[in-house]
């Protein structure tokens, strides 16, 4: 069985198993009891690489890389939690028990199969030798000779030992790694910087940093996406050109791709490459510095989050320095969640130009704000449209949008029409944030605005890069010019042929553009 789904093929199943032949041959030397125990054995090692099989199809479909038999166990959760938000608790219940249920039966049917299997080898010793000896011949004659089959797959085959070996790898390159990086992340460039010199040509602005999800290169590259989205991007630009806004735009390569949007935040705001759940832990424990911790530690910010998919407790807070956060239950919302997302970008929006924005810090201080924007989560059905922004009230408005929209089920089984609608959601985020900063942006305003990750495979296809578009945006043509060394191209749209920086390297950039003083930290 291959681990990806565009593997799988008729080719794969009728080729013939190196483990499987040296299995027949020690079952054939053992007495019935040990026999009986190493067949049973090897079929639930057979079961275990079949789930780990079709976990890396999984993992690659949604997220561009293999299961991880260490790291990966809790995401299963939040994929639970995620079915519940798309599909209802019914359904979940129902994929969930049948999930388990499939599991046990692989693990019991493959072991009474060998078992079964075994025996009958042993009821014919002589045929079965035989058959185990020519097996033995030709798969060492088409492996030495490089037989294949059709679409170029080999007869012979060793996948099964292959698989075991990468895993067995793959565990002890987790395990160090989580030593190596944890003595990274304790080096900082900027770790010792005093206050005072920190950030010092971005005092007494007003800095937004907001992360539209699954938004990345497909978005603006890809033919059935991009033609939409790229309209809206060159009208909104032409907008905000008449409000006095102008934009320079790049790429930067993402840490993570179709989801686990968390390691994209903390990548682009800690300038580490944090691929991982125990990275993300690793550095969410430590004083590694953080753009927006480092305005907080000026002492001229206020900072404050808006995380509309934050439903439960965030001790994240406390890594990225922010003073004040409002979660999904915070925001008083009172209409339907768009799937995942709890609530419509524009809502949140508004929400943080009521609660925040528009007040003033205290103590004449500036303000640094993070938002994390929803509305583009797949499975980009229902999406939101655009109201009035006067007429947001509670969010009730959205109740018969919400109703008339596409069904996620409908959308989840159509790669073309998740691709069409992936578009759509983009477009709606990126008008809603450029809407709210046209309609409340003034002259102090900073807006840095980025995606977290590719959209999955199904959408962004299965040879996409991991290249998010990120865009700063400002009246004052200081801001700027700043970056003019960057070479971003001019407006919301980064040009193919822009720069592309590994997202890990944004914060250091960022922080030397605007004033930042390098004082390293080295343990």
């Amino acid at each position: 069985m291959p681990n990806t789904v565009v593997a799988l093929g008729p080719a794969k199943f009728v080729r013939l198993p190196s483990e499987g032949i040296i299995a027949a041959a020690v079952a054939l030397a053992l007495p019935r009891r040990p026999r009986i125990v190493l067949a049973a054995l090897f079929g639930v090692v057979l079961g275990a690489l079949t789930l780990v099989n079709a976990l890396d199809m999984g993992f690659k479909q949604y997220l561009g890389r293999s299961f991880n038999a260490i790291l990966d166990w809790s995401l299963l959760g939040d994929a639970e939690s995620y079915l519940e938000d798309t599909l209802g608790r019914t359904a979940t219940l129902a994929v969930s028990v049948g999930a388990v249920v499939l599991v046990l039966l692989l693990f019991v049917l493959l072991a009474l199969a060998t078992v079964r299997l075994s025996n009958l080898l042993a009821r014919h010793p002589g045929r079965a030798t035989r058959g185990t000896l020519i097996a033995g011949v030709v798969w060492i004659t088409c492996s030495s000779f490089g037989v294949q089959l059709a679409g170029g797959v080999p007869l012979a085959a060793d996948s099964t030992a292959t698989t075991l070996e990468i895993k067995a790898r793959q565990v002890k390159d987790t395990l160090h790694d989580e030593a190596e990086f944890q003595k990274v992340a304790k080096v900082d460039a900027f770790g010792n910087t005093p206050p005072d010199q920190l950030l010092t040509s971005l005092r007494g602005k007003d800095v937004v940093f907001t992360f539209i999800e699954s938004y990345g290169r497909s978005a603006v590259e890809d033919p059935i996406e991009a033609p939409g989205v790229d309209s809206t991007l060159a009208v909104r630009t032409q907008a905000l050109a008449k409000a006095g806004f102008h934009a320079k735009s790049g790429w930067l390569t993402s840490a993570t791709y179709g989801g686990s949007s968390w390691l994209g935040h903390s990548t682009t705001m800690s300038g580490l490459w944090v691929s991982n759940q125990q990275r993300y832990r690793t550095v969410m424990a430590s004083d590694h510095l953080s753009i927006t911790k480092a305005f907080q530690k000026t002492g001229d910010f206020d900072t404050v989050g808006v995380m509309p998919g934050i439903q439960k407790g965030w001790p994240e807070q406390s890594y990225y320095g922010l003073d004040k956060v409002y979660n999904a239950f915070q925001l008083g919302y009172k209409g339907p969640k768009f799937s995942w997302s709890t609530m419509p970008d524009q809502y949140a929006l508004q929400q943080f130009q009521d609660r925040v924005h528009s007040k003033k810090p205290a103590d004449g201080k500036s303000r640094m704000s993070f938002l994390i924007l929803t509305s583009s989560h797949q499975p980009w059905a229902p999406i939101p449209k655009m109201v009035p922004w006067d007429q947001l009230g509670d969010g009730s408005i959205f109740d018969a949008i919400q109703k008339a929209g596409n069904k996620a089920s409908d959308v989840i089984a159509d790669t073309t029409k998740s691709r069409q609608e992936y578009g759509k959601s983009i477009q709606y985020s990126v008008t809603a944030l450029t809407e709210w900063l046209e309609r409340y942006g003034n002259d102090n305003t900073v807006l840095v605005f980025l995606g977290d990750h590719q959209p999955i495979a199904r959408v962004s296809g299965n040879q996409a890069s991991r290249d998010v578009p990120i865009s700063i945006v400002a009246k004052d043509p200081k801001v700027l010019d700043a970056i003019d060394s960057w070479n971003w191209t001019d407006g919301l749209r980064p040009a193919h042929n822009a720069p592309v920086w590994k997202m890990s390297a944004f914060r250091d950039k960022f922080l030397t553009a605007y004033g930042s003083t390098p004082h390293p930290k080295t343990n």
